[in-house]
C-alpha cells in the first residue's frame, strides 16, 4: 500500500466536506450522458463542483479501496482557481484542500 494513501483518503473527506458546506453536495448524479463526457473535467456538461462529486471522488476511492497505483500528477487546483476566479474568498478553503491533494499526490512515495 502507497504510504499516502491514509493521507489522500482524509483529504477526500475534507473535500467532500466542504462541497456540502457550500451547498454543492447533489442527491441525485447527472445524467449518465453527462457522467459519460471524453472532455477533461466533463467541461462539457459538468459543473466543476458535479465532477469532483460524481467523476473524482468516486475514481479515487476505487483506487484507494482496489489498492491501485496514484496518478502520478494532478492539476485540480489550477482548474479550480479558473472555475472559481469570480469568488476565491468563498472557495477558499476548497482551493486549499485541492492545493494539498495535487501536493500529496506528486510527492514521492
Amino acid at each position: 500500500m502507497d504510504k499516502r494513501f491514509p493521507q489522500v483518503a482524509e483529504h477526500l473527506l475534507l473535500i467532500e466536506r466542504e462541497l456540502r458546506v457550500l451547498g454543492w453536495w447533489r442527491e441525485s448524479p447527472p445524467s449518465a450522458q453527462a457522467l459519460a463526457s471524453h472532455e477533461p473535467f466533463c467541461v462539457d456538461l459538468l459543473a466543476f463542483d458535479q465532477w469532483l462529486q460524481w467523476i473524482f471522488l468516486p475514481k479515487m476511492k476505487v483506487i484507494l479501496e482496489q489498492d491501485l497505483p496514484l496518478p502520478n500528477a494532478s492539476g485540480i487546483l489550477e482548474m479550480a482557481e479558473m472555475v472559481y476566479s469570480g469568488h476565491p474568498q468563498d472557495t477558499r478553503t476548497l482551493q486549499q484542500l485541492l492545493a494539498q491533494f495535487d501536493r500529496l499526490i506528486t510527492e514521492t512515495r
